[in-house]
């Protein structure tokens, strides 16, 4: 049945990938009727569940007014998603350049930015994760970016917080902050302020970690980046769109950068859509001259009919405010019990309906479960965890040495709690490999 495709990140001679008969809401199921609770949420992009009927009636509705239109004319559908948005989004970001997907958006916003400044150099964080085409894999600081390198020239990386393994030996998050903003500040003077175009960072880390920043560091970011003329760049790509618990995950620290990506949660890729919002300051500078970038299926009007739906039905049923309220006062507690329970938990970290469960051999040397980058034997324990979870219906997100909690917003209290049980259970095959004290 899948002789002919190629997969993505898999050695397609032993990948056997399950076959996925239909969805609903935070569930989906095999051919053989198994069923899960998408606690993966496909690629943390699914934020409205399976089988929205809204969206899906958008979708339906789009295809039979208008199918498809090009990026060279208007279209009424493609220009009210660019301004719902724009609504949301914090700020003077008010134009929306559209890409199909997150690496995309992440590769133009790179661009405006080297155009908009006239430099060449930008600052990408390690532990991050920007996308597969080659400028978004460089930018990556993470495993994946090493088969393709070198890459896009001018990349240079740094190091964000981190405070339960902190690059900076830092004993509190105002300290990491402190101490993570002084080596950013560092990485201007040495790489020369007048070449850096801009800096770019996942503004809550997805894939490698659920890392959220410690309160002031977006601001001080911001603070740099306005001291030497670089432009500042948020990949909202997973964290935005109510992942967070707000439309934006910049928005709780009411910083407001010059350029962010976003793709994913917008329409829930009921159909591919991504970009870039952007404000005057780089609007303007092709005011009067064109900007050298577009693609076939900008604004595509069944991708954008997806995202006024789902923006709309967000709004209307305040799932943004919900999914912050359900992440403090029913995850986090929930979490916080797990980690007591299992000595092989060394943190819990997150917000929203985006948190981490960190595992570890050891609770005072913080060793890993599992090696960074493991893979075939090393990696086996994790494998295990997984097993683990799939055997009690819940289909995991796995990073190194995490599980990832990230299921659909529209999730109820009692999903979730089945959900997390059923990973709490999970952990025991972790605890066997504990080895502390």
């Amino acid at each position: 049945m899948t002789d002919h495709v190629f997969y993505s990140w898999a050695a397609q001679r032993t990948f056997e990938p399950t076959v996925i008969a239909g969805g609903e809401g935070a569930w989906f199921w095999d051919e053989g009727g198994t069923r899960y609770l998408d606690f993966i949420s496909q690629l943390v992009y699914l934020n409205l569940g399976h089988g929205h009927p809204k969206l899906i009636a958008a979708i339906q509705e789009q295809a039979a007014k208008l199918a498809t239109v090009g990026p060279n004319f208007a279209d009424t559908t493609r220009n009210e998603a660019a301004r719902l948005i724009a609504e949301v989004a914090p700020g003077d970001l008010d134009r929306v350049f559209f890409t199909t997907g997150g690496a995309e958006a992440v590769e133009h916003a790179v661009r405006m930015a080297r155009l908009a400044t006239g430099r060449s150099k930008v600052f990408a964080a390690y532990r991050s994760y920007h996308g597969s085409t080659s400028g978004a894999s460089t930018l990556t600081g993470e495993p994946r970016r090493w088969a393709t390198e070198p890459g896009m020239g001018g990349v240079v990386h740094f190091f964000g917080p981190y405070p339960y393994r902190s690059a900076f030996h830092a004993e509190s998050d105002v300290d990491e902050c402190a101490r993570a903003l002084e080596h950013l500040e560092q990485m201007f003077t040495v790489e020369g302020p007048h070449t850096v175009a801009a800096v770019i960072v996942e503004s809550v880390v997805g894939t490698n970690g659920i890392l959220v920043p410690p309160d002031g560091y977006l601001a001080g970011v911001r603070e740099l980046c306005d001291r030497y003329g670089a432009l500042f760049i948020c990949d909202e790509v997973m964290a935005g769109f109510g992942r967070c618990g707000e439309w934006f995950a910049v928005n709780r620290w009411q910083v407001v950068p010059d350029l962010i990506t976003f793709a994913k949660g917008v329409n829930s890729g009921y159909v591919p859509l991504g970009g870039v919002i952007l404000g005057a300051r780089v609007a303007d500078v092709f005011a009067d001259k064109p900007y050298p970038g577009g693609l076939t299926y900008s604004g595509h009007p069944l991708a954008c009919a997806a995202a006024v739906a789902a923006i709309t039905t967000m709004r209307d049923e305040g799932i943004v405010d919900r999914v912050r309220d359900q992440g403090e006062q029913l995850v986090r507690p929930l979490l916080e019990k797990i980690r007591e329970r299992h000595p092989s938990v060394g943190e819990v970290r997150g917000l929203g309906m985006f948190w981490a469960i960190e595992l570890v051999r050891d609770r005072a040397t913080r060793e890993p479960l599992v090696p960074f980058n493991a893979a075939g034997a090393d990696a086996a324990p994790m494998g295990e965890v997984v097993a683990a979870c799939k055997a009690r219906g819940v289909w995991p997100f796995a990073h190194f040495n995490r599980i990832h909690v990230v299921p659909p917003l529209v999730i109820t209290p009692p999903e979730l709690e089945q959900g997390l049980a059923a990973i709490d259970d999970a952990l025991d095959v972790a605890d066997r490999y504990y080895t502390g004290g």
